[in-house]
């Protein structure tokens, strides 16, 4: 039986429905464990152990933009709380591209959605981090046949520093950094039937708050805001805000993908006093939001025109996020 821990060479093949959606970068997870459950001290003075019903561990896979959109459309309707369970496989293969296993999910959720930091001083490559919650898992041995290759599409690079953030009503042309977004769906194991079987039932939807670093010379209208809704009291729904984070491809000319923010509120602001007195530091505003909701969009629209530089030259200081 292959091993299902962790798999960290060669290549990853993703199926859904039966159809080969792309390749994810890494792929791990998806072991049989149960939980040992320790009992009250008895009389004997020993506390007596057992475990519980197994459980197959989330499948966590590292993905770009170039996969079928079947993947991206049910990662957006899980945010959109339309929850569907798929059955898929992934196909781990060697260097020489021929399966060596293949591990095949039944009735998994999307429970988990990372997106990576954007810097605009950051030059490596980044990636979406999916969890997906099974309720079964079958690990077998590859037949050795060909997976294919990874294709130019699927090579498509994103970049953390190539972003657009967009607010109604603030200034979020100097935006330097937005800290890592992760988007998780509880689940809850319920038995049925034998004690056990266990099915995974969703939970409450939880959507991160944001933390942005932004030039001081362009936090005017952050500063208004700031002072009615947390100063003023002029914090109701009326007084929220609405926007979005475009990730942009490496020339800046395609929109990857759209993460729609509503219900946007701001609680907190701070000035980033450190290194002040440095000619060629240029200070920060720190502003935590908290948001209602997000949508996620996968998307290949054309820019109007090629987008402003997030960060300018003399920007490309690393910042230190309060949290």
């Amino acid at each position: 039986m292959p091993d299902n821990r962790s798999f960290a060479t060669g290549s990853f093949a993703l199926e859904l429905g039966g159809t080969k959606i792309g390749f994810a970068r890494s792929f791990r997870g998806g072991s049989a464990v149960a939980e040992v459950i320790t009992e009250k001290v008895g009389s004997d003075k020993f506390a007596r152990k057992h475990i519980g019903p197994p459980r197959y561990e989330d499948l966590e896979l590292q993905v770009g933009f170039g996969l079928k959109n079947e993947l991206y459309d049910w990662i957006a309707a899980s945010w959109d709380q339309q929850y569907a369970r798929k059955d898929g496989a992934v196909v781990v293969s060697g260097f020489d591209g021929k399966a060596l296993s293949r591990l095949e999910f039944v009735q998994a959720l999307v429970t988990e959605v990372t997106v990576p930091k954007l810097d605009g001083a950051s030059k490596d490559p980044a990636f979406l981090t999916v969890k997906l919650s099974p309720e079964l898992v079958r690990a077998k041995k590859g037949d050795g046949k060909a997976t294919g290759t990874i294709g130019k599409n699927e090579q498509k690079l994103f970049l953390p520093s190539n972003f657009r953030v967009t607010i109604d009503g603030l200034d979020c042309t100097k935006i330097a950094t937005v800290d890592a977004l992760t988007v998780k769906q509880q689940t809850v194991s319920e038995s049925i039937g034998r004690v056990r079987d266990l099915e995974r039932e969703v939970g409450a939807m939880e959507f991160p708050n944001l933390e942005i670093a932004l030039a001081a010379n362009a936090a005017e209208t952050w500063r208004t805001w700031f002072a009615d809704f947390v100063i003023n009291g002029k914090n109701g729904p009326e007084n929220e805000k609405n926007g979005k984070i475009e990730l942009l491809s490496p020339n800046r000319q395609t929109v990857l993908a759209t993460i729609t923010l509503l219900g946007l509120g701001i609680y907190r602001l701070d000035d980033d006093w450190t290194g002040a007195d440095s000619a060629d530091k240029v200070r920060r505003v720190h502003a935590e939001l908290y948001c209602e909701q997000m949508k996620f969009g996968i998307g290949q629209a054309k820019l109007a025109a090629p987008a402003e530089r997030v960060v300018s030259v003399t920007d490309r200081v690393g910042s230190i996020i309060r949290r």
